[in-house]
């Protein structure tokens, strides 16, 4: 499940995410496709949270040098 995961962008993962969320919000005929609605919910959650701390990351590695210009220093 998670292996397709790593094929989508952040923008399309959050919305699956935001489908599956309004889906469930309305209810579903069997509790089966509930509970298979939400693992990829919270699969998706994973993935999204991991994309803004990368994102997060790659920000704060932005710093201002004393001359007022911008460089990116090594992540660790």
């Amino acid at each position: 499940m998670t292996d397709d995961l790593t094929n989508l962008s952040f923008e399309d993962a959050l919305a699956e995410l935001e489908a599956i969320v309004r889906q469930l919000e309305v209810g579903q005929p069997r509790l089966e496709d509930a509970i298979t609605s939400y693992e990829r919910g919270a699969a998706l959650r994973q993935y999204c949270q991991k994309k803004l701390d990368e994102a997060e990351a790659r920000v704060q590695a932005i710093v201002q040098r004393a001359d007022g210009t911008l460089d990116a220093k090594p992540m660790d």
